[in-house]
């Protein structure tokens, strides 16, 4: 999978500023509440689209990540202390925009004894409360292999437990070093233990120089430990700082047709891949009716 650097984004990655009643009060509700969103922390490409359906989602524990990695547009430092009173606010942003289906993630939390796993429990159990038809996902980090965290999570009322593994193996030391590989498919593995039929569901940037075996091998290991659901989205550069890697090539929309076919073949529920997809984009259709 190697070709030269692009220099611009293709046409295929081209997107319509934000805009519109939808999006406007989604914004507004998310001011009023005090919320943070991924839509906004991570530059989304898709926050007009999803904002303007009135879906977002919503960023748990702050914007500040105690985590460095080489992909990612959140701030890193030293974390506030837990905000107890998240948990409702959320779901009063949820109950207030009607929404059916609602992801919810955080920053990484290596501060916190079990890396706010806690207050993601806390969090679908207000949203259940306020809204008992509205599906729950969560995007949880790895709880740096905390099992007992994971087990928290996936015990508590939720449709989709949701953990990205984002790359290939070979290149987790530049793009994510402080996780590992092994440990994200561990997670997985331990919510399915944990909560036995549990949907679960992981997602991969593509354009940082892996190789289409690399990426074939990753969804043979995620479907031996019943992942279900897959996305598969172009990596963008958030800014030219050092601290960021550089975009190695763009792949073409058919190309992430073609990965969509072999992750397919091997018994996913449903895959989503496009050079725009990020974990969240039209999650509300990757999950059986």
């Amino acid at each position: 999978m190697s070709a030269p650097v692009a220099r611009r984004h293709p046409e295929w990655l081209k997107v319509r500023a934000p805009g519109g009643p939808g999006f406007v009060e989604t914004r507004e509700t998310v001011r009023t509440l005090g919320l943070h969103t991924v839509c906004e922390e991570a530059r989304c490409p898709n926050i007009g689209e999803c904002w303007g359906h009135k879906t977002a989602t919503f960023m748990l524990l702050g914007d500040t990540c105690t985590r460095r990695c080489a992909f990612c547009a959140v701030g890193h430092g030293r974390p506030r202390p837990v905000d107890p009173a998240e948990p409702i606010r959320v779901a009063s942003a949820v109950a207030r925009l009607g929404l059916r289906h609602v992801v919810v993630t955080s920053v990484d939390r290596d501060d916190l004894p079990d890396g706010g796993a806690a207050h993601f429990a806390a969090t679908a159990r207000a949203i259940k409360g306020l809204l008992p038809a509205c599906r729950v996902e969560v995007l949880v980090p790895d709880f740096q292999g905390d099992e007992a965290a994971v087990t928290t999570v996936a015990e508590a009322p939720i449709d989709v437990f949701n953990h990205n593994v984002e790359t290939v193996p070979r290149l987790y030391r530049r793009v994510r070093s402080g996780s590992r590989y092994d440990r994200s498919l561990a997670v997985l593995a331990a919510a399915r233990a944990a909560r036995p039929g549990l949907l679960t569901k992981t997602g991969l940037m593509l354009g940082l120089g892996e190789e289409a075996a690399e990426l074939r091998r990753v969804f043979a290991d995620l479907r031996s430990v019943g992942c279900a659901i897959l996305t598969l989205g172009q990596y963008l550069r958030p800014s030219g700082d050092a601290r960021h890697v550089p975009v190695e090539r763009y792949l073409a929309p058919e190309e992430f047709a073609a990965l969509r076919a072999d992750a397919l073949a091997l018994g996913f529920l449903h895959v989503e891949s496009g050079p725009l997809v990020r974990s969240s984009y039209h999650a509300w259709a990757h999950v059986p009716s």
